[in-house]
């Protein structure tokens, strides 16, 4: 399967946001931050469907997400922060406190086609 790149954009939802106060070790709390939304003809494009997964890599780092079809703009992916995100940040800031974390050109590569070298 061929990986495609995609802009990512880290988010909060308020679903996230309650279940950051119940804990970050909660299986709901790691299935809201692990589950990235993407475009349908995106998930066609990397001949996955919904409920598959994903490798997300940045220069910085990857991290694994489950892909679901959402109605977002072709070509974006949105996922909320969470542990998986803070792996593709780098750490500059700008002077700003706060890495850049929104706008993230990625490369998505479905975790079937991965070799176990990869």
């Amino acid at each position: 399967m061929p990986a495609i790149r995609l802009l990512l954009n880290p988010m909060r939802t308020a679903k996230q946001g309650v279940n950051v106060n119940v804990g970050k070790d909660g299986d709901e709390y790691k299935e809201i931050t692990t589950t990235l939304s993407i475009h349908p003809e995106d998930l066609a494009a990397l001949g996955i469907q919904d409920g598959d997964s994903v490798r997300v890599r940045t220069e910085f780092g990857e991290a694994e997400f489950k892909c679901q079809s959402a109605k977002v703009p072709e070509g974006m992916a949105f996922v909320p922060y969470g542990p998986p995100t803070c792996r593709l940040m780098g750490g500059g800031t700008d002077g700003t406190g706060m890495p850049t974390s929104k706008g993230w050109e990625v490369d998505v590569i479905p975790v079937d086609s991965l070799s176990p070298e990869t």
